[in-house]
């Protein structure tokens, strides 16, 4: 009898509606065992991060040999980067019966759910449309321009909700992580 296979669980939703901060919480949770999935990226390391703890850092040509030969789960291009998830690390962990959390754009979500039908995913969701909107407003640090780029996008994004497994409402950061872990639960006793 072998180990069962970990779950492969999807975080995701519009920008803006809290996924770092439900990410950061869940793992803070007691008597979790789950593996956060570090992406790849093209883009530069930033100051404080670390090579294959914030990212796997790589170059544009290394990135692109990994698509060629289909080594991601799911990639994308942002402003100029590409950003992707490594099959070899996530398969690992499953295989070894952890659960590995992506927490990632609706995008790859998608690519995913092609690629490992059995990945749970689960859409979160701002409380009203307003509250995104304020928190997208609230950061201050875009112009108004980017800012009513946003709003279309997560308008976008929040349409697509209905592709997911599961929705789950960040009223409240702490109830939306026991509404996950219950997902969580649930699945792994199908």
């Amino acid at each position: 009898m072998g180990v069962n296979k970990g779950l492969l669980i999807v975080l995701s939703g519009p920008s803006g509606v809290g996924k770092g901060t439900i990410r950061k919480a869940l793992f803070e949770r007691k008597n979790q065992k789950f593996i956060y999935s570090i992406s790849m990226t093209t883009r530069k390391m930033r100051d404080g991060e670390e090579d294959g703890k914030d990212y796997y850092f790589v170059s544009k040509e290394e990135f692109l040999k990994r698509i060629e030969e289909g080594k991601f789960l799911e990639y994308a291009q942002f402003v100029g980067n590409y950003y992707g998830t490594p099959l070899d690390k996530v398969d690992d962990q499953r295989n070894l019966g952890n659960d590995v959390i992506l927490e990632i754009e609706v995008d790859g979500a998608m690519q995913v759910k092609k690629k490992e039908p059995d990945a749970i995913t689960i859409f979160i969701l701002p409380p009203t449309k307003e509250d995104l909107y304020k928190r997208l407003v609230n950061r201050g640090t875009e112009t108004e321009e980017v800012i009513k780029k946003r709003i279309e996008r997560s308008d976008f994004e929040l349409s697509l909700a209905k592709n997911y497994d599961y929705t789950v409402i960040n009223d409240e950061v702490e109830n939306a992580v026991d509404k996950i872990i219950e997902i969580i639960n649930s699945n792994h006793k199908k």
